[in-house]
């Protein structure tokens, strides 16, 4: 999809394959960055000289030189008369680091590709604006559905406040997600689970509920094959902390922390168990043993949370569709019938009462893992 900014920028009335094949190239080096950048975005920059390229670069850390700037570096800073591709618009403004357009100024660049804009309401445009009236040839749009896509989480972030949630379930092919005596281990193969390992290396925090906790005792943790991962940050829905002291959640070696997140009413009354053991508590309002979701979310987005996978229960994914606060849905079908009407289902509470009103999953995803199939998509809130 074509950015409608594209022909305030450029004369070109379209983009050429080699426009095309560059920027694909920018965007497999921002993937490298993928879960490491927050709350900044992940972007790739690609620098090209003739035809070829010459240097290449991806933001690999908030606080670090975004990409651009890397791959400027690669050439000692200086690239005239060559076209930068970068997946997302350049900054310019001063934050941890100094604006990205000023570099791309001095280095001589001739031509910047852009992919996506910044969606900061504050800033979108701001970077191209100032390259093209400092005579840059500066054309926007290319791939931009895929550059977007790359940061829908960051998009969603710095134009709502809140993170960007995904729920994630995995279930029997007729539709439960445990057994009535509450026996999920394991609903999916080893292959859907190492998906979801890499989903939590991508967020900067995995929520779930005290049910959750409370019948399987999970870690939370990320285990990848190749390398330990990065452990997201661990919330639990507990209003009325019930969380035990030696569940495994408040007991890892990890540099992520685990945040019990608990009633308002209960502010003073920390267990003796839980406060001598110095678990993080913090307090939001809640109705009916249940947590302000929305209040909750925005106070993480306060503290900079620009993510969240949501693994659990069905208490939570109901009330999380209910109040339309799910962004994307990643739903995981196991080969296995529980053959009976007395399982726990993905979803807990009352739901449509008429088939036409179902919630619509749209830009539909659909893979494999070994026997699992795997449905992502987005929901459409009409």
């Amino acid at each position: 999809m074509q950015s409608s900014r594209k022909n305030r920028f450029s004369g070109v009335s379209g983009t050429g394959p080699l426009d095309v094949r560059f920027m694909r190239i920018a965007l497999r080096e921002a993937r490298k960055g993928l879960g490491r950048t927050s709350p900044n975005p992940a972007v790739g920059a690609v620098i090209v000289r003739d035809g070829k390229i010459v240097a290449t670069g991806y933001h690999r850390k908030a606080g670090l030189p975004h990409a651009e700037i890397e791959a400027l570096s690669k050439v000692g800073g200086r690239a005239p008369g060559d076209t930068l591709y970068v997946t997302m618009e350049p900054c310019n403004h001063q934050g941890r680091t100094p604006p990205c357009t000023a570099a791309i100024l001095r280095s001589g660049i001739r031509r910047v590709v852009v992919g996506a804009m910044d969606p900061n309401p504050n800033v979108v445009g701001g970077g191209c604006d100032y390259l093209v009236a400092n005579g840059l040839d500066v054309t926007t749009g290319v791939l931009d559905e895929d550059c977007r896509r790359l940061n829908e989480d960051f998009n969603a972030f710095v134009t709502t406040g809140r993170p960007f949630v995904i729920l994630k379930s995995a279930m029997t092919l007729d539709g439960w997600t445990a057994t009535a005596t509450g026996s999920s281990r394991w609903v999916t193969g080893e292959a859907s689970r190492a998906f979801v390992h890499r989903l939590r290396d991508r967020v900067d925090a995995v929520m779930v509920g005290v049910g959750t906790v409370l019948a399987d005792d999970p870690e939370l943790t990320t285990r990848l094959e190749r390398s330990k991962g990065k452990d997201p940050l661990r919330i639990v829905l507990d209003a009325h902390l019930k969380t035990p002291p030696e569940a495994r959640i408040l007991n890892q070696d990890s540099d992520a922390e685990t945040w019990l997140a608990a009633s308002e009413a209960l502010r003073g009354q920390v267990p003796a168990a839980l406060e001598k053991r110095g678990v993080v508590i913090h307090h939001f309002p809640s109705a009916d043993g249940l947590i302000d979701l929305p209040a909750l979310l925005d106070w993480l987005g306060s503290k900079m949370v620009t993510s969240i996978l949501v693994e659990g229960g069905s208490r939570v994914a109901g009330s999380l569709i209910r109040q339309r606060l799910v962004n994307k849905f990643y739903l995981f079908k196991a080969p296995k019938l529980l053959a009976g009407d007395d399982g726990i289902p993905m979803v807990a509470g009352p739901g449509f009462q008429d088939m036409a009103a179902c919630l619509v999953l749209r830009d539909i995803d659909v893979q494999r893992f070994g026997d699992d199939i795997m449905v992502a998509g987005y929901p459409d809130y009409r």
